[in-house]
């Protein structure tokens, strides 16, 4: 009897990119500081709106159904841990 699963099965295409994101390779710290830049520190999209005080709407962070989120999360992790592990640079302004 075969297991039942719990997830759809990705596409053949959209695998061979989150491979590649995860085998990307910091070599420089341009490169690093590239990839802090781009890829923000927190979902961009999380809103909270107030009206007189009071919180009337709030969107909640969409980058979790973003289907390569957590390729990039670590890749943005690796370039802060290259830039900080291998080049001594204080992180410190990325992580704003």
């Amino acid at each position: 009897m075969q297991a039942c699963k719990l997830h759809k099965s990705q596409p053949l295409w959209m695998q061979q990119a989150k491979n590649w994101l995860e085998g990307l390779k910091i070599s420089t710290p341009e490169e690093a500081r590239l990839i802090c830049k781009l890829i923000p520190a927190q979902c961009p999209f999380e809103r909270e709106f107030y009206l007189f005080g009071r919180r009337i709407l709030r969107i909640p962070p969409l980058c979790k159904l973003n289907p390569f989120y957590e390729e990039f999360v670590g890749l943005r992790f690796r370039a802060l841990c290259f830039l900080a592990e291998e080049c001594g640079e204080d992180i410190s302004q990325f992580l704003v």
